[in-house]
């Protein structure tokens, strides 16, 4: 594999898919899996990120992350890539990334590592050790901004370390690294924060973003990715006006609203999301009325909802 080549099929948007569930038993919902990843695919999206953190990974058991990874790849069926969440301990990071190869993921993505006690070189060799145990292409989701850059400066030489999903919101540190970074490692940078920080990060360096938007209004997050690739700025900052108020409000309670806020406007339009699972509750009547506004001024509803 050229993996060089490889990491340029991430400047796009990685669309975090979202894991339906039934409201009466908060079991997964398979057909609305099915529904919902043939509606990314049928807008245009190229990346498909299944056991993302806006899948609710973290609230998967690990025999329902492989089956949502070998459904999902069994339904995209080579019509995009499938760049599938893996994580947890070592051992069973790499359990999951095998059974991904073997599914025919086309990478992983690999969370960070979500023990209350990491130190740099530990993560070093955290990430190092799943790379190497896999036969396909990494992807590192590097968010936590205790952690020193230097993780990603020391793992770059490895050749099936492809990208980063940044979500730090730390402009200049991010432009440092990306800049610092030596051109002949191939790092493809991924905005790991959506469509409100994607301009910014876009300008230093990150040629793709992650979205939760797109898997209820694509128009807005393909009008943002083509008017960046264009330099079309007018219509960059348009986009960013409408992604904007949705945005703001998935970035509630400390984040806390980011998966629910998508489900609840899915569920209004139609779409097939379900629930939440623990530890996140429905949104407050509040913040519904507000996704019921803003999915109105999108053209999305026809009237507002009593």
């Amino acid at each position: 594999m050229n993996y060089a080549e490889f990491g340029k099929k991430f400047e796009t948007i990685c669309a975090i898919s979202m894991t339906p569930f039934y409201p009466d038993t908060k079991e997964i919902n398979w057909d609305g899996v099915e529904e919902n990843i043939n509606f990314l695919i049928e807008h245009g999206t190229k990346v498909i990120v299944p056991c993302g953190n806006t899948s609710e990974f973290y609230a998967l058991t690990l025999d329902e992350a492989k089956e949502e990874i070998r459904r999902v790849v069994e339904i995209v069926a080579g019509r995009a890539l499938v760049l599938a969440g893996i994580g947890y301990a070592v051992p069973t990071a790499i359990e999951l990334g095998k059974c991904a190869q073997q599914a025919g993921a086309d990478a992983v993505m690999i969370h960070q590592p979500i023990h209350p006690y990491v130190t740099t070189t530990g993560a070093i060799t955290y990430f190092k050790n799943i790379i190497e145990a896999l036969d396909i292409p990494s992807v590192i989701y590097w968010k936590d901004a205790n952690l020193s850059d230097d993780v990603l400066r020391v793992l770059a030489p490895l050749d099936k370390f492809v990208a980063v999903k940044y979500a730090i919101n730390d402009l200049p540190r991010f432009t440092k690294i990306v800049r610092d970074m030596p051109a002949e490692h191939n790092i493809t940078w991924v905005c790991g924060t959506a469509e409100k920080w994607a301009p910014y990060y876009f300008n230093a360096g990150a040629k793709g973003f992650t979205s939760g938007l797109i898997n209820l209004c694509p128009q807005i997050s393909f009008e943002m990715l083509h008017a960046l690739q264009a330099d079309d700025q007018e219509t960059v900052w348009r986009a960013w006006e409408k992604a904007l108020p949705f945005e703001n409000l998935r970035a509630k309670y400390n984040n806390g609203n980011n998966v629910v806020a998508v489900k609840e406007a899915m569920n209004q339009i139609g779409l097939t999301a379900g629930v939440t699972r623990e530890p996140v509750d429905p949104l407050n009547d509040k913040d519904r009325a507000e996704v019921t506004k803003i999915l109105t001024s999108w053209g999305l509803l026809q009237h507002q909802q009593a």
